[in-house]
């Protein structure tokens, strides 16, 4: 199911380049940094056939696809304390989710969130969406922002370094989510190319308007994803000022924006600690979930009001059902019901939901080798066949499992031989 959104028009095709700031921001850009060009928009099909979809099935059911938006009092109207309040109180009506899918850009979408939704998540994220390109290509739109009525609640994330293109954009998914969420995490250098992201720190007034733009002209709550400074004193004042803007709900990664490689540092649940401790809106933690038992640790550890996983979850998307991959399964841990759910089951399942919900090419085959990795790395012969694949199926995907099957290489999630963690509304482990 696709939600429609309005049209606007569209000028003859073009090159388009990074988030751009208007003329009172231009000096956020260098002349060099405004000239590079990241994208190009065509009305013509894909030349990468990765980038269709991967069905035309999103043309059904059209009469159900429109979804109304319970108006509630704008924050512009609301005192400090009232907009603490109305943050809390969203939050509880949403069940106070504290499993969550974090954004990835072409990994969070539709179909696997859905698949992670199955399996024990709360809530979700959209992959980070590009504001500019967002209102300007009805295209982009249609392929980058799917969602249906089972998938609530639903964070709605974007990046923007303009608060009018940011507002523009916002509007046209403000019916279909529960927050629409600024990405200032990115630490890429596609967003230090583009300004956005976590380059923003570098200049907190514009991060301000970003967030009182959208609170003063939207009814959904506005939310926003950051990371760290090097100093806890930076970072403590940071969140102050997103609170204070009016930001409802506040995700922290617990790295700094030059710690990139997720492997090698360990993100500072103490910061996230801190931050909590600093402000009275709800607080998600950021870094360091590979299985329920780091959820719980993390819980215990930042007091915080939820955890989001990225990378485990595209590895194992029953992360927060309790099962772990191998990796993470001690040698002295008591496991059970082991061959019960592997990645294989899993891409099974993620392939028929993109055949319900269609999403581009390339998403899907990602997908595959983030669930089949392990499994390519034992027969990677299946893994270049898939490679050599200019235009994928779900026949030849299918065959893909079946052929792996044959070859027996099945490999277990594990599942502890105690009940699967559950996280309370208190945050404990039960």
């Amino acid at each position: 199911m696709r939600f429609k959104i309005p049209n606007i028009p569209l000028l003859p095709p073009k090159t388009l380049y990074p988030l751009t700031p208007k003329s009172h921001m231009a000096s956020l850009l260098t002349a060099a940094e405004s000239q590079i060009r990241t994208r190009t928009l065509h009305s013509a099909p894909p030349q990468d056939l990765d980038d269709s979809l991967c069905s035309d099935h999103h043309q059904q059911q059209e009469e159900q696809q429109q979804q109304t938006f319970a108006v509630t009092t704008p924050l512009r109207c609301l005192t400090g304390e009232s907009r603490i309040e109305r943050a809390w109180a969203h939050w509880s009506k949403l069940g106070r989710p504290k499993l969550i899918v974090a954004p990835m850009v072409d990994n969070s979408e539709l179909p696997f969130r859905m698949l992670c939704r199955k399996y024990g998540a709360d809530a979700a994220y959209t992959p980070m969406l590009h504001s500019r390109i967002f209102t300007e290509s009805e295209k982009y739109r249609e392929q980058e922002f799917t969602t249906c009525k089972e998938d609530r609640p639903l964070f709605v994330q974007f990046c923007a370094n303009d608060p009018e293109v940011l507002l523009e954009a916002a509007k046209k998914v403000e019916p279909h989510c529960d927050y629409v969420d600024i990405n200032l995490g990115c630490p890429q250098r596609i967003a230090r190319r583009g300004n956005y992201g976590a380059f923003l720190m570098d200049n907190l007034p514009l991060i301000k308007s970003l967030v009182e733009n959208l609170v003063q002209n939207l009814n959904v709550p506005v939310s926003c994803k950051v990371r760290i400074f090097p100093n806890l004193e930076d970072t403590i004042k940071y969140a102050r000022m997103l609170e204070d803007a009016g930001c409802s709900l506040l995700a922290v990664h617990g790295r700094t924006r030059d710690e990139k490689d997720q492997k090698k540092v360990r993100a500072n649940w103490d910061a996230i600690r801190a931050v909590k401790n600093a402000l009275r809106i709800p607080v998600l933690a950021n870094g360091n979930i590979r299985h329920m038992d780091d959820v719980r640790d993390c819980l215990e550890a930042t007091g915080a009001d939820g955890v989001l996983s990225a990378e485990s979850l595209l590895e194992n998307p029953a992360l927060f059902a309790g099962f772990r991959t191998a990796e993470w399964a001690a040698e002295n841990e008591e496991t059970k019901k082991d061959g019960i759910l592997d990645q294989a089951d899993l891409l099974v399942e993620y392939l028929k939901l993109c055949e319900q919900y269609p999403v581009p090419w390339r998403m899907i085959r990602a997908h595959v080798h983030k669930m089949l990795g392990e499994w390519f790395r034992i027969h990677p012969h299946i893994r270049e066949d898939l490679n050599a694949q200019n235009r994928l199926t779900f026949e030849f995907l299918y065959g893909i499992v079946d052929r792996l099957r044959e070859l027996g290489s099945g490999i277990p999630l594990h599942l502890k031989e105690t009940t699967a963690a559950t996280v309370s509304a208190n945050g404990s482990s039960t």
